[in-house]
């Protein structure tokens, strides 16, 4: 993957989803703003039609609360900022091709805060414990594993568990769908930077 090529563009976001139809791309770094078909809604058909769809990571140059949770909820993999410089958004592209969620820490950490709420009201049909709903108010927050088990104080594989077993519980495909579960019942709520 370090040296993969592109292999495909798309002018707007009907293109978008035929190019990835045909090509068959590991990932697809998905513009918000695109005519003809935004990228939330490019993100959301791609992944709802193809039988083995690829990662989006979708990227804009807009720090909207609306588009991350949008982004969460289409199905995307990653959001980041386009201000970002060139390396950043390939790794961005690299993390979500090994499987790991990203939501780019710096645009995130501003955006959203949490709510002191119970797992029971927040979540109640979840029953997560104490340990699961921070870890994935930590998530929501733009975190990764190992800096969460750094938060934490504990090993990265307790956190792979915490993570794991709030996935299960919340029926999520992955930790960013498992993000937008959290926006949707108010267990993280997008803030006001500042």
């Amino acid at each position: 993957m370090a040296g993969t090529p592109a292999v495909g563009e798309a002018a707007d976001g009907v293109e978008a989803v035929e190019r990835a139809r045909q090509l068959r791309p590991d990932v697809v770094l998905m513009d918000v703003r695109m005519p003809r078909l935004n990228g939330i809604e490019a993100t959301r058909q791609l992944l709802a039609e193809s039988a083995e769809p690829p990662k989006v990571v979708v990227i804009t140059t807009f720090e909207n609360d609306g588009y991350v949770t949008a982004a969460l909820s289409a199905g995307a993999s990653g959001f980041v900022l386009k201000r970002l410089p060139v390396p950043q958004i390939a790794e961005a592209v690299r993390v979500v091709a090994a499987g790991e969620a990203i939501l780019f820490p710096a645009a995130l950490r501003q955006m959203v805060t949490a709510r002191p709420l119970g797992s029971a009201e927040a979540l109640p049909q979840a029953a997560l414990t104490g340990r699961e709903e921070e870890a994935l108010r930590l998530m929501a927050t733009g975190l990764s594993n190992p800096e969460i088990a750094e938060s934490f104080t504990v090993s990265l594989e307790t956190v792979k568990t915490h993570v794991g077993n709030v996935l299960t519980k919340l029926g999520a495909q992955n930790g960013t769908h498992a993000v937008a579960i959290a926006y949707e019942t108010g267990l993280v709520v997008p803030g006001v930077a500042g």
